[in-house]
């Protein structure tokens, strides 16, 4: 068994597979503050609630956009898990080439996405994924990095609302029944649903367009995937685990640099 670890900007995704089935998911938020043995006896004790061991796991990776968790996380990997974790950046082989103009700045979350839905679905593809930013990336049929659209997600969007606007209050995102809002709460849901469903629409026609591939096809993921892909049929497949998938795919692609 394997531990995979997703670290976004709001939470820890923790995902175990044995070959290629998912056995367990778990989360943990990131921007509470923990030493390596808190990291340690908190991710030990969920994967007994999953009844794991963690001394069962034969090794793990991390794909972090935060930095400042990482040697916390990498130390209580190490001393409870005994696994050296594999940290997905430059060095590790993923099968994706990325052509942008500045390869280094590309999120290790977003290569992840892509070699996974390249691998699952094949390409060319747009890869989607709704987290704290709402993400938009290109893979070229040759499996290419091209291109990538970063915009605020629908809570980053929400709190903007509700902290920067005294009177508007810190609501639940869903989609209101009627576009036709009558009440606050259901106009910034309103507002923030069919937003966020207008922009998605939007960005991959134009994608579609510069792109000349009209027939590309679009995979989402992400905690509000969901909510979205069910309101557009624009995007072609949700996929809840593809980045934990992608991190599984990317630790096999490494098969020469696991260890203990």
């Amino acid at each position: 068994m394997i531990l995979v670890i997703d670290v976004g900007n709001t939470n820890m995704t923790f995902g175990v597979y044995q070959g290629q089935e998912l056995k367990a998911t778990f989360r943990l938020t990131t921007k509470t503050p923990r030493t390596s043995d808190e990291y340690g006896v908190i991710i030990t004790q969920l994967l007994k609630n999953k009844g794991i061991e963690a001394m069962e796991l034969e090794g793990s990776i991390v794909a972090s956009v935060v930095p400042d968790v990482m040697h916390s996380l990498i130390s209580a990997l190490v001393r409870y898990t005994d696994t050296r974790p594999m940290n997905v950046g430059p060095g590790v082989k993923t099968g994706i080439r990325i052509i942008t103009e500045d390869p280094r700045a590309i999120g290790a979350d977003r290569i992840v996405d892509a070699v996974s839905a390249y691998e699952k679905y094949g390409g060319p593809v747009l890869v989607l994924d709704f987290g704290t930013a709402t993400t938009y990336d290109l893979v070229t049929e040759a499996g290419e990095f091209a291109a990538g659209i970063t915009a605020p997600g629908i809570r980053i969007s929400s709190e903007a609302l509700w902290t920067q606007a005294a009177k508007l209050p810190n609501i639940e995102i869903r989609k209101p029944k009627s576009i036709l809002a009558q009440e606050t709460i259901t106009s910034m849901q309103a507002g923030l649903v069919y937003g966020q469903i207008g922009q998605t629409e939007y960005i991959i026609r134009k994608v579609k367009e510069e792109s000349g591939i009209p027939d590309l096809k679009v995979v989402a993921t992400g905690g509000l995937g969901r909510l979205i892909a069910d309101e557009t049929s624009d995007i072609d497949i949700y996929d809840s685990s593809l980045t934990l998938d992608g991190l599984r795919i990317i630790y096999d692609k490494n098969a020469d640099r696991k260890a203990r």
